[in-house]
């Protein structure tokens, strides 16, 4: 039953993406610009003007340049694992997301782990004394901690911790300026460190990444809190619990069982966070200047950079299907009925 389940869900998200891509495509060329007006100026002539276009490939007909791009008429395409060349920069797109996106995976993987490890237990405190300190404790902290918006948080905690106590780099990006990256294996500069035989790189790149990855804990711990204490309150209402009480089960072992059935609705909760801060972290990377796919994004919406958005909106969206996947097969674990 798993085995079909996990065909059925990789099935959905091939066709959810080959949608997806036919869209972003379509829709990016729908958009009121002119991209060739913006490399060559409002001002050029006729001539230098049908030259651009056709060096970017939009004399070509919409079907024309979708097969170029899918890589079924020929050169190289999708389907021969290419996205195409920046319009900016001319290097391969693919090469430039390589750069940039395991800068926003390793701030992100790490700042879920901190999350989940501050939010889960806040929740399940919460829920099994309802009323007490903790769970008005947890219920103020959820809401105070998404009251402001991300960079005002980062601000406050450089002030606070770089400028007033000292005790963290200030925003200068994933090292300091004088030490030079170890050789890029996985893109993680706390892995690459110690692959490298550099410990003390990795020592570094702890030290600059805590604030980044304090704030968006920060933010983060609020919606997980929430989510995990409403479902263990219901699980702890469930005629299962009730079942186990009146048997004279330990409270411990009671509680445990009620957060087996909650875990699981959370862990939702935490996949469809981590793909939406993926292509949203782009404000906690402008602010400690790290290079993130979230700020390539947004450079190559302003350059009106046609592969690289499509190339972003592509990884981002297969990440994310790739998490769902991993959260519902989790999901189906903990819960066969999922699976049916």
């Amino acid at each position: 039953m798993m085995g079909r389940f996990i065909i059925r869900r990789l099935a959905v998200g091939g066709i959810q993406l080959f949608v997806l891509i036919i869209a972003v495509f379509l829709l990016i060329r729908l958009l009121p610009a002119d991209p060739v007006a913006r490399f060559v100026g409002l001002n050029a002539s006729p001539e230098a003007y049908a030259a651009a276009k056709s060096n970017l490939g939009l004399d070509q007909s919409i079907p024309k340049q979708l097969g170029d791009f899918l890589g079924v008429t020929g050169g190289d395409g999708l389907l021969q694992g290419s996205l195409g060349r920046s319009w900016v920069t001319g290097d391969a797109v693919a090469a430039e997301v390589a750069r940039a996106l395991p800068v926003t995976l390793e701030l992100l993987t790490y700042s879920f782990l901190l999350a989940c490890i501050i939010g889960v237990p806040l929740g399940v405190l919460g829920a099994v004394r309802p009323g007490g300190a903790a769970d008005k404790g947890t219920l103020v902290f959820g809401l105070f901690a998404g009251s402001q918006p991300e960079f005002s948080w980062a601000i406050m905690f450089i002030f606070v911790f770089f400028v007033v106590l000292g005790i963290a780099p200030g925003p200068l990006g994933r090292l300091s300026p004088l030490t030079d990256p170890p050789t890029a294996i996985t893109g993680f500069m706390t892995i690459d460190g110690l692959l490298a035989g550099r410990p003390g790189v990795t020592a570094e790149a702890v030290r600059y990444l805590s604030l980044p990855v304090l704030t968006q804990a920060f933010i983060l711990s609020g919606p997980i809190i929430k989510m995990v204490r409403q479902n263990m309150a219901e699980a702890l209402q469930a005629d299962f619990v009730l079942y186990a009480r009146a048997a004279g089960l330990p409270e411990r072992q009671v509680a445990l069982s009620a957060l087996h059935a909650a875990f699981a609705p959370s862990m939702t909760l935490i996949g469809v966070l981590y793909g939406f801060m993926l292509g949203g972290a782009v404000l906690i990377e402008s602010v400690f200047s790290l290079g993130g796919i979230g700020q390539y994004a947004i450079r190559s919406i302003l350059a009106f950079d046609y592969p690289a958005i499509q190339g972003v909106v592509l990884i981002i969206s297969a990440i994310s299907l790739i998490v769902y996947l991993l959260i519902d097969i989790l999901h189906a674990a903990l819960d066969p009925r999922a699976a049916l």
